[in-house]
């Protein structure tokens, strides 16, 4: 009944019902929502005094409504929605103001079928069961009607080739019993006593059939198996037996049955004849690489030669000449990027004597060089000892197939061949983990489409991909395929899909979803399409956060969280549908500048950037740099025109050419985008395919080392925290702590609420608090993250969540600051410091460590090739992780990573446990790497972070304004001594180097250099504080430590000294990159 209500806004955000109360600015304005913390129970929104108070309305077990008003008020129940909203039109009702003034809730303008997208056949819509509910004279006529509709159609259907007793048995089905049925479905039995009763009598020879054809199956098929298993698994036992089931699952399980015999037999041929066997006999053939080398001013072609399944590269000066100087994959140290020459690589290997040479190679172009990586990375990956991955690859694919079957070589898709960022041929033969596929106006089935991908990637990789998930709301779908080795390491899988075509029930635009857990990993994959048209920009805005609320997977103990936080890695693609906003009279103009490459102009007026820009959609999420032509409206056939125009009865439509496709991601930490781009032969419908590649990092599923017995408890400890809430409402905040990290879910007592000048809310968070993680080897624990939501007392609903990482911590206390978001919608910030107690341990070094980013190339030694222990640099140079950068769509915004850290001065900094300063064996340095926290300049003054492929990117993104930096000098409180890191390990020459943290890279496209950023280290009482890197600590300073004098993050005054530059980080002014200015842009922390 309350559906009808003018006053009840259904299941809208509480923002928009804050907005819609502000807007209506009387006092007594009211308006009921659905709660968005208890399902089934209702908010009671109501304005006074220009703030927003809320109640909840809840239903107790008679199904009778009640408010959670003012304590002291008797409480009265209610049995519908209206009668209790008239009873509080009255005054002292125990609300802040009596009700007064509805808000009417707004209307919204669906969307108009598309013509040439067309749901899938569907039974006649002659009557539905809103319509017969009323009165039986309706119901007697949309009977008859439906009745009559299916006997005129079977009268035109020739009826010769089946027996006359299933011809009258269907005829009198329509005649009579679909009326039966129609009234069973209206007095609640969905069941369809009729129909079941019609096909049992048509089916009793298949079913007698099916009883005698089972029992043979499952004997082939346990003999097959090879587990042997007493059972068929997910058949039942008893399955042959007639026990009552339908035909139709009979024969679904005799379907499946067939299905799994036909796999297992093929995997007992491929293994017999050594073809698969169901785990991959790797086949990456050998691969050579033309290089040049400089050596003593000349260049020299030399021939690198690659060969992965014997884990070797081999060094050869001419192509045919004798492999007797190769390199084993263990010793085969780094690989560095040059930065400044995009083709140049340098190769650090270990002799057989220890002794560790830099050999530098140029390649003819940088995707030689990429493709080289690629296979070094593999070969690493292929040899490593590890029992487990720490990165993986993921292959994300989105393809609008316009309603029409693929053409019969789709490789270049999953080969990454067409334009944009492409792969090398050298890498075609190097498998990915996984391969996730998005499709939309697909016409297969599940099974045809499938097994058609799988089909592909066998005769790419040689691989048997095994499905994790497939799933499909009618033409959009969903397929997830891994590695066979990955088999055991994947749980927990869910699938969702959510309808937002017209008025939200028809699935002809939408969502479709698949989440699981790799290892402790958690994916998240979304497959939408969004609403059609160049002017429903803001319908398909309303697609993207009705998708985000109601897709539903993930961790169910999450929920406070929408999807977006719930995912260490969250993948969203499809056809997004928008478009590059110009007149269409600019038409031509559009597809001159196609022609020419000219990209950025119309990217420029891509919707999708611009409603991220504004932070309306895909907020932190990324999308890398688009550099390939438009993937929307191509003429059918070809890819060399644009069908821009199509004739409608209304007149000419037009579909500007556009970046309809997309792939975005977001995480908690950030992956290295290895290619993305779009087919340019794969031409069957008008959108073509975009695909993506990322590497990823992985954690295992942690086994402790230590004896829980005798370990040392860890603790976390979260102060000073203050949240700044965009919101009116008039409540009390909380916060909660959830991860899968600690033993419980913990919340804070209520904040201290003061308001801000501007109209938001301040809450202080006084009380410290203690996290208690399951372990606290810091091997585990670094690579956790916690999760913060911040709640009303009054309804229990999120105001915002957000996500800190804790090895933001890993040496010492450390302040954060954290966007909040909820339904993808800032909605406020959150500031405060965490400090972490370990067990002794440390963290071992990661696979992704194996390629870096020199930035500025030192000077090279002359020679074949130089011995890094003796060499000099006169030139600062920087080495970071390039598979973990913040790169981003580059249209000079700023990147707004969600999150941001400042890091406390060298005299609050000690070793973490297990940390230490030291080199590689033979003297190879790593210390390049490490962090840099102070201050460039009196104007140029940043923090940096770390980066870590579990974690990401911890840089400042943007500085502080006054507001929080004010707050922070006069909240922040030293740490609890419990607390405190413990000393520097001594250096020990022999023992192995440990993972080091990472310098952010700022390799971006952007041709400008950004402006310089504030800093949040509270600098302004020093004319030039500077902050020595942490990678002094056992760099043989002669003067020790200085005491802090100061609260955690007041860096103290240095004196500025001449640096080696070869054993830190830190660069001097001349040699800085730009740090980012302070203005929010929508950019992924990932995934």
């Amino acid at each position: 009944m309350q559906n009808y209500q003018p006053w009840y806004h259904g299941n809208i955000t509480r923002s928009k019902a804050e907005d819609l109360l502000s807007k209506a600015a009387r006092d007594g304005s009211f308006l009921i929502r659905d709660s968005e913390s208890i399902q089934g129970a209702y908010a009671l929104c109501v304005l006074y005094q220009n703030c927003v108070y809320t109640y909840r309305i809840l239903p107790n077990e008679d199904k009778k409504l009640s408010v959670q008003a003012s304590e002291g008020v008797p409480i009265r129940f209610f049995t519908v929605l209206p009668e209790l909203v008239e009873a509080y039109y009255s005054p002292n009702m125990g609300l802040v103001t009596h009700l007064q003034y509805s808000v009417q809730r707004e209307e919204e303008v669906d969307d108009e079928p598309e013509s040439n997208n067309l749901p899938p056949q569907l039974p006649p819509r002659n009557f539905t069961a809103n319509d017969v509910k009323d009165n039986d004279k309706s119901s007697e006529q949309a009977c008859k009607s439906l009745s009559d509709t299916y006997l005129m159609r079977l009268q035109h259907m020739d009826l010769s080739t089946i027996p006359e007793e299933h011809q009258i048995a269907i005829q009198e089905y329509f005649r009579t019993s679909i009326c039966l049925d129609a009234e069973q479905v209206q007095n609640g039995n969905p069941n369809l006593p009729g129909l079941k009763k019609l096909l049992f009598s048509i089916c009793k020879t298949l079913n007698s059939e099916v009883s005698h054809i089972l029992p043979v199956l499952e004997i082939f098929h346990k003999t097959l198996d090879q587990q042997l298993s007493p059972g068929i698994g997910q058949f039942p036992k008893q399955i042959s037996a007639d026990s009552g089931q339908s035909v139709s699952f009979r024969l679904e399980q005799l379907t499946k049955l067939l299905y799994s015999i036909e796999d297992k037999a093929k995997n007992s041929v491929f293994e017999s004849v050594g073809y698969d066997g169901g785990h991959r006999k790797s086949l990456i053939p050998l691969v050579t690489f033309e290089v040049k080398q400089e050596s003593l001013g000349i260049s020299t072609k030399m021939f690198l030669k690659v060969d992965v399944e014997s884990g070797k590269l081999y060094f050869k000066k001419s192509k045919d000449g004798p492999e007797d100087k190769y390199f084993v994959h263990n010793k085969i140290l780094q690989l560095v990027k040059s930065q400044k020459m995009h083709a140049k690589l340098v190769i650090v290997v270990e002799t057989e004597k220890e002794k560790i040479l830099r050999k530098e190679f140029v390649f003819d172009d940088t995707k030689k060089r990429e493709g080289f990586c690629q296979l070094l990375q593999q070969m690493k990956n292929k040899h490593s000892e590890k029992p487990e991955p720490d990165m993986i690859t993921v292959f994300v694919g989105t393809w609008n197939m316009g309603n029409a079957g693929p053409p019969h070589n789709i490789s270049s898709w999953f080969q990454c061949k067409g334009q944009g960022k492409t792969r090398d041929d050298t890498a075609d033969h190097i498998p990915h983990d996984f391969y996730v596929i998005g499709t939309q106006e697909d016409p297969l089935g599940e099974r045809e489409w499938a097994d058609t991908v799988k089909g592909v990637l066998r005769n790419i990789t040689n691989i048997s991909f095994k499905q994790v998930a497939v799933h499909t709301l009618w033409n959009i779908r969903i397929v997830v395929l891994a590695k066979p080795e990955h088999e055991n390491r994947i749980s927990h899988v869910f699938s969702d899909s959510v309808k937002t075509g017209i008025a939200n029930t028809l699935g002809n635009k939408g969502a479709v979803g698949v989440s699981f857990m790799f290892n402790g990993t958690s994916f998240g994959f979304v497959n939408s399409h969004l609403t059609s048209g160049s002017e429903k920009k803001l319908r398909r805005n309303q697609n993207y956060t009705n998708i985000l609320r109601f897709l539903n997977l993930g961790d169910k103990k999450l929920n406070p969280f929408d999807i977006t936080n719930r995912f260490t890695h969250l993948f969203w693609l499809g056809d997004l549908n928008y478009r590059v906003e110009l007149p269409s009279t600019e038409a031509e103009y559009i597809v001159t500048k196609i022609k020419q490459q000219q990209y950025q102009e119309l990217l420029s007026k891509d919707q999708l950037n611009m409603e991220r820009n504004d932070g309306k959609v895909f907020l932190h999420f990324d999308e890398e740099e688009i550099t390939f032509a438009p993937t929307y409206r191509f003429e059918r056939d070809t890819r060399e025109k644009y069908a821009y125009t199509k004739a409608k009865a209304t007149g000419t439509k037009y579909n500007l050419p556009s970046w309809c496709d997309r792939v975005l991601r977001k995480s908690y930490p950030l992956v290295h985008v290895v290619c993305q781009g779009v087919t340019n032969d794969i031409m069957t419908s008008d959108h073509s395919p975009v695909f993506a590649t990322f590497e990823v990092g992985v954690a295992s599923q942690f086994v402790s080392k230590q004896d829980p017995n005798s370990a040392p408890q860890g603790g976390i400890q979260i102060m000073n925290c203050v949240a700044t809430l965009s919101t009116k409402s008039k409540t009390k905040f909380f916060i909660e702590y959830h991860s899968s990290c600690l033993e419980k879910t913990v919340k804070t007592s209520e904040g201290e609420n003061t308001e801000d000048s501007d109209g938001s809310i301040k809450v202080w968070f006084g009380n410290q608090v203690v996290l208690t993680p399951i372990i606290s080897d810091p091997e585990y624990l670094l690579d956790q993250h916690i999760l913060i939501c911040v709640k009303s007392t009054d309804c229990d609903e999120s105001y915002g969540e957000g996500c800190v990482a804790l090895r933001a911590a890993q040496f010492c206390y450390t302040e954060f600051q954290v966007t909040l978001t909820h339904h993808g919608e800032k909605t406020g910030t959150l500031t405060g410091g965490i400090q972490l107690q370990t067990s002794e341990g440390k963290p071992t070094e990661k696979l992704y460590d194996f390629i870096k980013v020199e930035r500025d190339d030192p000077v090279t030694s002359k020679g074949k090739g130089s011995d890094i222990n003796k060499s000099s640099s006169t030139h600062a140079h920087d080495i970071s992780n390039p598979s973990y950068m913040g790169v981003s769509f580059r249209g000079g915004n700023v990147i707004d990573k969600g999150w941001s850290y400042s890091m406390p001065p060298k005299n609050l900094v000690t070793a973490g446990p297990g940390s230490k300063d030291g080199t590689k064996k033979g003297g190879f340095d790593v210390s390049a790497r490490m962090p840099v926290s102070g201050a460039v300049g009196e104007d140029e003054k940043m923090s940096e972070m770390f980066d870590n492929p579990l974690y990401g990117s911890m840089g400042k993104s943007h500085g502080w304004g006054k507001d929080q930096d004010h707050q922070q000098k006069d909240h922040l409180t030293p740490p609890d001594p419990l607390f405190s890191s413990p000393k520097p390990a001594d250096s020990d020459p022999d023992r192995p180097p440990v993972p080091t943290p990472r310098n952010r890279s700022f390799t971006c496209s952007e041709s400008k250099p950004q402006p310089p950023t504030p800093t949040a280290l509270h600098c302004s009482a020093y004319k030039k504080p500077v902050v020595p890197s942490r990678s002094e600590g056992g760099m043989g300073h002669n003067r020790p430590p200085v005491p802090a004098k100061s609260r955690p993050g007041v860096p103290e005054p240095q004196t500025h000294k001449p640096r080696d530059y070869r054993d830190s980080s830190e660069l001097p002014n001349k040699f800085r990159p730009p740090a980012r200015p302070g203005k929010d842009r929508k950019e992924n922390p990932l995934s």
